[in-house]
């Protein structure tokens, strides 16, 4: 298997290059050169594979013999553990819960895919692989989870100081051992900023081996495409064409679908939820890419105002004969919607269907929704990224009840917070590696 850089096609690397440097020098994004096309048979039965097996076939055809096929295996039932279940609220609406991993969102997927498959490349290795990742969530708890006492490597998690919630921060605070948290007093994009700025110093990659874990890497978004297959395979054959709506701030979950969709699952359009933090959808109406700081939000995990994989949608819609615009904008439909319009969504969807949805499936809701006024005859299925206990006190306060908290969530409120506090300075973030590392 070959991949690229989005910022030079002749830049290839294998896999292995890919996945343990995670971003190319030229700080483009890696992307395989090729994605091949799963047999019709196999999407056609796709109820006769469990999610595991799935996600083996589609590596097998990617990687194209990077790994041998025990190993590869291996790597996949360890990591695809958990189900996705598919929950219908009406003839036209579903939710696929990815909350039922480690750290209760969608990102263990591609975290634990991305610790296993790191361990089997790092083999051999003398020097320890530093894993530098940013989170304005859900990513940090579920690097934390996967990576948690993994030889050879270790983690630090760049997150926003004040910005995420209570239980979000104890989940990428109080593991210790291998995984150090850095408070930063900033935004998401400012940690983003930081760890990209630390990918291209020279002088840091001479003393250090880093390597990133948010969906910068394409580790993170291969075994996201999984969750796609497993939830077409859980509809029934015959129906409407489907959708999918995706809740989405650095829109690699989206990527993945994408990435999905080339591979042959038949999904006839996607949706892009955001809230306030809406520079992609205002992308999609105008032709203009418009980066600007976040703000904060409900939905916190995609308080995001420069979304990496905008890079890698911009790739994948890129075509000789048409401005990738005008193609980009017939395939995904997107909307935002405030924090008060979230709060109606949550409270619709629970008077409504009696399920819980917590604030970032809220939006999805109501981006799926707005779509299906105008497209009718769809089976929309809205990516449900997190359980709803992660934003407890906002859940709480708006639907005005108490919500069950899962027992490995709870027990975390009572440990001890472990962070270092380090300003929005480049200078000092590398002092504090080189020092470290």
């Amino acid at each position: 298997m070959q991949l690229y850089s989005t910022r030079n096609r002749n830049n290839l690397v294998s896999l292995k290059e890919a996945v343990l440097k995670g971003l190319p020098e030229d700080n483009g994004l890696y992307m395989p050169v090729r994605f091949p096309e799963l047999e019709k048979s196999f999407i056609q039965n796709l109820h006769q594979y469990t999610f595991a097996e799935i996600g083996f076939e589609i590596c097998s055809q990617l990687f194209n013999g990077a790994i041998p096929e025990h190993d590869l295996r291996n790597i996949i039932d360890q990591a695809i553990s958990f189900p996705a279940p598919l929950v219908q609220l009406d003839e036209q609406k579903y939710i696929l819960e990815l909350f039922h991993g480690p750290s209760l969102a969608f990102k263990d997927f591609g975290a634990r895919f991305m610790a296993q498959l790191m361990s089997y490349f790092n083999r051999g290795e003398n020097q320890e692989l530093v894993i530098l990742v940013a989170t304005s969530g859900d990513t940090g708890g579920a690097v934390a989870a996967g990576f948690h006492q993994a030889p050879g490597i270790k983690v630090v998690i760049l997150y926003p100081s004040g910005k995420v919630s209570m239980l979000q921060e104890k989940q990428l605070t109080t593991l210790g051992h291998n995984v150090t948290a850095l408070e930063i007093d900033g935004t998401f994009d400012d940690c983003q900023a930081l760890v990209k700025q630390a990918f291209l110093d020279s002088e840091l990659k001479e003393n250090i081996r880093l390597s990133s874990a948010n969906s910068i890497n394409i580790a993170r978004l291969i075994p996201q495409s999984f969750y796609y297959f497993e939830a077409y395979k859980q509809l029934a054959k015959d129906g409407n064409p489907v959708v999918f709506c995706v809740p989405s701030g650095n829109f690699g979950n989206l990527t993945a679908g994408l990435i999905a969709q080339k591979m042959g699952l038949p999904i006839q359009h996607f949706i892009a939820a955001t809230n306030a933090n809406d520079v992609v959808p205002e992308y999609l109406s105008s032709g203009q890419f418009t980066p600007r700081p976040s703000v904060r939000t409900l939905s916190n995990a995609m308080d995001v105002g420069n979304p990496s994989n905008f890079a890698r949608l911009l790739d994948l819609y890129k075509n000789s004969k048409s401005s990738t615009w005008n193609i980009m904008k017939h395939s995904i439909s997107s909307f935002h919607f405030s924090d008060s319009e979230t709060e109606f969504g949550l409270k619709e969807v629970s008077d409504k269907y009696n399920y819980t949805i917590d604030p970032h499936g809220a939006v999805g809701y109501l981006a799926l929704k707005e779509y299906q006024k105008t497209n009718k005859n769809t089976r929309g299925i809205i990516l449900e990224t997190a359980h709803p206990s992660k934003f407890n006190d906002d859940v709480e306060r708006i639907l005005g009840h108490k919500i069950e908290i899962p027992e490995r969530l709870a027990k975390l409120a009572k440990l001890k917070k472990e962070a270092i506090s380090i300003p929005n300075a480049y200078p000092v973030f590398k002092d504090w590696l080189l020092k470290q590392y």
